[in-house]
């Protein structure tokens, strides 16, 4: 039986993991409902520090030298994971839909695959670039709903857009994470990382709450902060580095294709969304252009 949960458990960790991972789009869609986007982010990012400091403070007090000297780069992961990456989505989820979400941001590999080889002097072959172009218009349908009047009139749905940038935030996120080597344990690492996000995020915070719209404190609000918090947040993580551990982070990349798949079960259950046949068209080019762009490319992290 032991050997059975060594040998299984991080195969199945992979449709597991996405299970947490796709219910930030349940926050971003229904979360913002209650709460305004920002402040949702912003108090979601707040609270998983206030979960971690626990286990983490002690250490990171002897770790004083080494947070010093990571300072600037822990606050830039904190701003594109945690800033971009949490708010844009919850930005999103007032005018687009969880599967418009769930499929646009399955393209960020190929923003991960542009910006490296833009700025790293990563080699793309013909393959690649099939695959990228590929990737984009599957996006680009999707954004579009399938419908040229949409484009020619410039008519998009502004969440759409707010995914997209979402998808290029984590993909700078993510080159960073893996090019920019840290000292600090993953767990101290990311409750630095989730610290910084919520100080970046703290003074669009207070426009929001000064300027938009004022966060109200009740029970909607600590019920969708802290299932923001734990399930898509801390939980997700942790079963994201256990996989990420034994399988390698090739393999595991595959979860953010579950996730897609996850966030259409979502829409279609929790908010009567519907599966159009542009979102079929749309993911079957993305996916294709994702292996393409892939097929031996791996960033390790």
């Amino acid at each position: 039986m032991k050997n059975f949960n060594n040998n299984y458990l991080p195969f199945l960790l992979l449709f597991i993991q996405p299970v947490f991972m796709a219910s930030n789009l349940i926050v971003a869609r229904g979360g913002v409902e209650h709460v305004p986007p920002i402040s949702l982010a912003f108090w979601r990012w707040t609270v998983v520090v206030l979960l971690l400091l626990p286990f983490t403070y002690s250490l990171l007090i002897k770790n004083s030298k080494i947070v010093k000297k990571e300072f600037k780069k822990l606050f830039f992961l904190g701003a594109m994971g945690c800033g971009v990456c949490g708010a844009f989505p919850f930005l999103a989820g007032e005018t687009t839909t969880v599967t418009n979400m769930g499929i646009i941001y399955t393209s960020s590999p190929i923003f991960i695959i542009l910006i490296s080889a833009l700025f790293f002097n990563e080699k793309i072959n013909f393959t690649k670039i099939i695959g990228l172009v590929s990737c984009l218009i599957g996006v680009f349908i999707i954004i579009i709903k399938g419908d040229l009047d949409l484009l020619l009139n410039l008519n998009f749905t502004i969440g759409d857009l707010w995914m997209l940038a979402a998808a290029i935030g984590w993909a700078l996120y993510s080159i960073y994470l893996f090019y920019w080597k840290s000292e600090l344990p993953i767990f101290q690492r990311f409750t630095l990382v989730a610290f910084f996000g919520a100080v970046s995020l703290l003074p669009f915070y207070a426009i929001e709450e000064i300027v938009i719209e004022r966060t109200v404190f009740n029970y909607q609000f600590f019920l969708w902060v802290l299932f923001a918090a734990i399930s898509p947040g801390i939980i997700a993580f942790t079963l994201y580095s256990m996989a990420q551990k034994s399988l390698g982070a090739s393999l595991t990349g595959f979860t953010l294709y579950i996730f897609t798949i996850y966030a259409a079960i979502y829409g279609f259950i929790l908010f009567d969304e519907q599966i159009e046949i542009y979102h079929l068209f749309g993911t079957i080019l993305v996916f294709i252009g994702v292996y393409l762009a892939k097929k031996k490319y791996e960033i390790k992290t």
